[in-house]
């Protein structure tokens, strides 16, 4: 507001306003200028999206949370340990940690960063499974390119750990695949950062509309004849202005002009006027960087999904399986060199109710093909062969 009535005494950094033939002069308030992004780091990817964005903040919350709720089997040779110490691990990660925290908190960290950081720490000689923040952590890179340490640093404190340690790796660097970087990775936040600065602008320009009582703003035209306002004028114009006028508690009050002065408002066209389609589509983008049917966000306009359960059911198989059997693929090796045995951590996505039905669609399927012996469907299904009697049951 101050920079309008500079323009309007004359002490604008730009051009004179044009005059008119009539000895009229006319200012605007608008100036055109060029979109201003902000930076493509983790701290960028947290405040302006997760921590601002409802959009991405709700988007990465059901990522993490649908992760964190699939139980988790522990498989060596082929057969299922119902007791392990291992399992006792994945339970609880560590002495404050709870699995379903652990995990959500390292989805978390994939989905903002693109890279998470599990730290293997033995206490009493047991192993314990700790999250490193991932703007914490630098990896160190020896001279043929590869990673031979990490640099963990808080508050000015430095801790470097190495790669592998007694009982093997100490850290397990889990990262999205990013075509540019060799360590580091490629989160969803990033591709969805300008969708997101688009639907947080929106947001900001309706509030600051309705502060402003719900309408756009105008010029002031003044006659050129009766010279510019005095210093006593201007102060009391734009008191006026700033006190008795903005402001939503202040919409429709008659404004009382003298001096020459003049207000036109300026209008917008509906076109112009279309910020709200602007923010769904923005948000339909975020949803589609991370992977998230917009249905399941509560947008509005998609076609794709002919009902909520077809969405869920995508979601499910399109963004959570992948990435939690990455994440469970990954685990197990670091995790079996520490129990110094070899097994497979495997998600139980049979319990998984957004796809029970095409578990028993499939099983409905295998049970009609006469081609097939009972062993085979049984295998095909995901169970053990059948015993018979006389048997080993072993």
């Amino acid at each position: 507001m101050a920079l309008w009535f500079d323009r309007l005494r004359g002490r604008g950094h730009g051009a004179a306003p044009e005059q008119k033939a009539q000895g009229t002069g006319f200012i605007t308030l608008m100036r055109q200028q060029s979109a201003k992004w902000s930076g493509r780091n983790f701290a960028a990817h947290a405040k302006l999206g997760m921590m601002a964005n409802p959009i991405a903040y709700r988007a990465v919350r059901l990522i993490a949370e649908s992760v964190s709720r699939v139980p988790l089997e522990l498989v060596q040779q082929d057969k299922k340990l119902a007791d392990h110490p291992a399992l006792t691990l994945l339970k609880r990660p560590n002495g404050e940690t709870s699995w379903p925290d652990f995990v959500e908190e390292l989805t978390t960290y994939l989905m903002l960063a693109g890279s998470a950081y599990v730290e293997v720490v033995r206490v009493d000689d047991h192993a314990q499974l700790f999250v490193l923040r991932p703007d914490r952590v630098t990896p160190l890179i020896g001279k043929d390119g590869w990673v031979n340490g990490y640099l963990y640093e808080v508050d000015g404190h430095k801790r470097k750990i190495k790669l592998e340690g007694a009982q093997g790796r100490t850290v397990l660097h889990l990262k999205q695949l990013h075509p540019l970087s060799d360590h580091g990775g490629l989160p969803p936040a990033a591709a969805a950062m300008q969708a997101i600065e688009t639907h947080n602008t929106a947001c900001d320009w309706h509030k600051a509309l309705l502060d402003n009582a719900a309408r756009p703003s105008g010029a002031l035209v003044y006659s050129a004849q009766n010279g510019n306002l005095s210093d006593e004028q201007f102060a009391r114009l734009k008191s006026e202005l700033a006190d008795g006028f903005q402001g939503a508690a202040n919409a429709g009050r008659p404004m009382v002009l003298e001096g020459g002065l003049d207000w036109k408002s300026i209008g917008y066209s509906p076109r112009d006027m279309d910020f709200l389609a602007a923010k769904d589509s923005a948000a339909r983008d975020i949803a589609t960087a991370f992977g998230v049917p917009p249905m399941m966000l509560c947008l509005p306009g998609d076609n794709t999904h002919a009902n909520y359960r077809e969405a869920n059911r995508a979601f499910w198989r399109q963004t959570i399986i992948p990435l939690l059997t990455r994440l469970c693929a990954a685990m197990g090796p670091c995790l079996s060199e520490h129990f110094q045995e070899p097994f497979e951590i495997i998600p139980d996505f049979d319990s998984v109710e957004a796809i029970a039905n095409e578990r028993m669609a499939r099983w409905t399927q295998i049970d009609g093909l006469n081609a097939l012996t009972d062993q085979e469907k049984r295998e095909l299904m995901g169970f053990r062969p059948q015993k018979h009697e006389g048997e080993d049951n072993e």
